[in-house]
């Protein structure tokens, strides 16, 4: 797959070769390049404002669940922590693709930030990520094993979501963003998807794996040391374990399982609609546009509503799986054999 590269984090230039995030161009129409290069545009207040929310949320959340420690308090304050460390997964995903900040260091540095303290690498998803991008639906894209051969039927979804829910399939969560992903042939023989990608890349994400290890192993020191032993288990890394790994899987597939035909992102990739409540649980940080995020992977988040609405305007969704989210889950919770897909 060819196209056009996402923009360098600084200045604009061009991403190395190695790594880019690709533009999808399987598509009838796209916006003009006026529109691409006023939508590719960074906005560091808008950034920081994101960041700075979710953050924000998520201390308000610890501090009233330790005001009123009960369990009427403190389990939708889990709930709710877990939905924002899938908001600072977002944004270390934004970050990955270069389009948090324009210097590179601080955008680096904060995604950095909002990755490790979840226990995810950055950088390494960044190599990973472009794997997904650069090979949607393919091959090569690691992501398959996660969201594709749905619908699986409803009892199937379920029974993972409760399997999340346990805590036991957060072992496969943190493999995959700190290893090499496992990418088969059709003969089951092992692909080697990052032969493309640059060895700076693939030196900082060893790096970045250190230094992930370092402050997972400090944060539980400090917080004994602090006096905030069983409150940081039960806070922070009881929502990590179980409800930020039930609403990662519902998420992934909602944006790619059950689709009808991967021939191109329009149909490979599904936006989610709907109500602000929800999608400020499932989707932080616009994340729910993802049709859009794959056509045009330079465009910051902050920007993707105002894409989607060109988009739709210029007839450029058309036929794409563009939808309310309920339809979404309809489809994702449907008997198998419901969808015919296509290559």
């Amino acid at each position: 797959m060819k196209g056009a590269t996402t923009p360098g984090p600084k200045n604009g230039a061009q991403a190395a070769r190695g790594e880019e995030f690709r533009d999808d161009t399987r598509r009838a129409r796209g916006l003009p390049a006026s529109e691409i290069k006023r939508l590719n545009q960074l906005n560091t207040v808008k950034a920081s404002l994101a960041v700075a929310a979710t953050w924000g949320t998520i201390i308000l959340a610890v501090a009233v669940a330790l005001t009123w420690w009960h369990p009427l308090v403190v389990i939708p304050a889990i709930v709710v922590i877990a939905s924002r460390q899938q908001a600072l997964f977002v944004l270390a995903h934004d970050a990955a693709h270069y389009r948090l900040y324009e210097t590179r260091w601080l955008n680096d540095l904060i995604g950095r930030i909002c990755a490790s303290a979840v226990g995810l690498s950055m950088n390494t998803y960044r190599v990973v990520h472009r794997l997904h991008h650069n090979h949607l639906y393919g091959k090569e894209d690691p992501d398959v094993a996660l969201h594709g051969g749905y619908p699986r039927g409803r009892w199937y979804l379920i029974k993972k979501l409760l399997k999340d829910l346990s805590g036991l399939t957060a072992w496969k969560t943190y493999g995959y963003f700190f290893g090499n992903p496992a990418v088969n042939d059709d003969r089951g023989a092992a692909l080697r998807p990052l032969d493309d990608t640059a060895p700076a890349l693939r030196q900082a994400a060893k790096r970045d794996r250190a230094v992930v290890i370092g402050v997972q192993i400090a944060l539980p020191i400090a917080a004994v040391l602090l006096g905030f032993g069983i409150e940081y288990l039960v806070l922070w890394v009881l929502p990590a374990l179980t409800v930020l790994q039930a609403i990662l899987r519902l998420r992934a597939v909602l944006e790619h399982g059950a689709v009808t035909d991967f021939s191109s992102p329009l149909t490979a990739a599904r936006t989610n609609l709907g109500s602000p409540i929800l999608l400020w649980f499932l989707f932080p940080h616009h994340v729910n546009y993802h049709i859009e995020h794959h056509l045009y992977p330079a465009i910051p988040h902050y920007n993707l509503p105002d894409a989607h609405r060109l988009l739709l305007a210029t007839g450029a969704l058309d036929g794409s799986e563009v939808g309310d989210v309920l339809i979404g889950l309809s489809k994702i919770f449907a008997e198998p054999n419901t969808a015919r897909v296509t290559a």
